[in-house]
C-alpha cells in the first residue's frame, strides 16, 4: 500500500473523543502518513497519542485498545466532601478553584503513555518540514491549542511558548493538553507564570475547537499534500429557532456557543466541508464521562464510519478528475 501525506486536524468534544480514535484508524489503514496534527481538549488527547505513536513507528491500532481500557469516569474524580455535597459541592468548587474537577486524571493516565513512546516534552516532537511555510518555532509534528483568559488569545502549543517567556522545547506534552481540556467551569484552569505575572490558560475550544486552517500554507504555493479534519458533529441542518430570554438560559448559552459549532456556517463556503469528516456522536455530552461501553463502541464505530464515507468520496473525486 503507498504510503499518503496528510496533515490532520482532530475537534475537541470531551468523552466523545474516542470516535476521533475510529476515524484516524480507517485512515491509517488506508495509507495515510500524518505529517503534522492538531487538536483541541479531546482532539489535543488523541492527537498526542497519534503524534508519539507514529514517530515511535508503532502501530496506531494498539491505540484502541488504550483509549478502551480508560475509565472515563475518572475524569470526573472529585473529593469525597465534594461528592456528598452533590451540585452545591461542585458550585463551591467551581467558584473557589474556576472549576469543578481537578483534570488530575488526565495527566496521571497520559503521561505514562507518552513516556513509554519516547515523548516527555515538544522537543520530542519535533519535525523538519522541508519545503513548508511554517517559520522554525513551528516545526513540529503536534499543535494543541488553549485559550489564555488574561491575554484574551489563542494559544497554539508549542507555537506560542515564546509569547510567555518559555522555551517550547522544554515543556511537557502532556501539561499543553492539560491546558487545551480545561472545559471553563467543569476542569480547573492551568496557571502560567511569565515575567509580567501568571496567565490562565483553558479549553481551546473556546476561540478554536476545529481549528482546520491551521496548517494552511501562507505564502501563496501550493499545498505539498491535503489537510483534512474530524468533527464530531453532523453537518448543521435546519431545525425549529427558538429564542433564549431567561439570564441563566443566556449564561449557559454562550457556553455553550463558545464551545461549540459557530463557525459552522462557513464550513462549505470556505471550502472546509470538503475536507472534513463528520461523526455523528449521537448527542452525547462532552462531559457524559459516565457513558456506557456500548456507548463507547458506537462512537468508535462511527468515527470509522464518517472516516470510510470521506475516503469512498475523495476516491470518487479523483476517478472523475482522472
Amino acid at each position: 500500500m503507498s504510503e499518503k501525506s496528510v496533515d490532520l486536524v482532530l475537534e475537541g468534544g470531551g468523552v466523545k473523543g474516542i470516535a476521533l480514535l475510529g476515524a484516524v484508524l480507517v485512515l491509517a489503514d488506508a495509507g495515510c502518513r500524518f505529517q503534522r496534527i492538531a487538536g483541541t481538549s479531546a482532539g489535543a488527547i488523541v492527537a498526542a497519542l497519534v503524534a508519539a505513536y507514529q514517530k515511535e513507528g508503532k502501530n496506531l491500532a494498539e491505540l484502541a485498545d488504550v483509549m478502551r481500557d480508560v475509565d472515563y469516569r475518572r475524569f470526573a474524580d472529585e473529593p469525597w466532601p465534594q461528592r456528598v455535597t452533590g451540585v452545591a459541592g461542585d458550585a463551591l468548587a467551581a467558584f473557589v478553584h474556576g472549576g469543578s474537577h481537578g483534570g488530575d486524571y488526565l495527566v496521571e493516565w497520559l503521561t505514562p503513555l507518552l513516556e513509554g513512546v519516547g515523548v516527555r516534552t515538544f522537543a520530542d516532537l519535533r519535525c523538519p518540514d522541508e519545503g513548508g511555510s511554517l517559520q522554525d518555532h513551528q516545526k513540529y509534528s503536534l499543535v494543541v491549542h488553549a485559550s489564555d483568559l488574561s491575554r484574551r488569545a489563542l494559544v497554539r502549543l508549542p507555537w506560542d511558548y515564546a509569547l510567555y517567556d518559555l522555551n517550547a522545547d522544554d515543556q511537557s506534552v502532556v501539561d499543553a493538553v492539560r491546558a487545551s481540556m480545561a472545559i471553563p467551569f467543569y476542569f480547573r484552569p492551568v496557571h502560567v507564570a511569565t515575567r509580567r505575572g501568571t496567565c490562565t490558560w483553558v479549553d481551546g475550544g473556546l476561540l478554536a475547537n476545529f481549528p482546520i486552517t491551521v496548517f494552511d500554507r501562507t505564502d501563496g504555493a501550493a499545498p505539498r499534500w491535503p489537510t483534512w479534519g474530524v468533527k464530531l458533529s453532523g453537518r448543521p441542518v435546519a431545525g425549529q429557532d427558538r429564542p433564549v430570554r431567561t439570564v441563566p438560559g443566556i449564561a449557559v448559552n454562550c457556553l455553550r456557543t463558545l464551545t461549540g459549532d459557530w463557525n459552522q456556517y462557513r464550513l462549505d463556503s470556505e471550502g472546509v466541508g470538503r475536507r472534513t469528516m463528520f461523526v455523528d456522536t449521537m448527542n452525547v455530552s462532552a462531559t457524559d464521562f459516565g457513558i456506557s461501553r456500548a456507548e463507547q463502541e458506537k462512537l468508535f464505530e462511527n468515527g470509522r464510519q464518517a472516516a470510510r464515507e470521506f475516503l469512498d468520496v475523495q476516491s470518487s473525486a479523483r476517478r472523475l478528475a482522472g
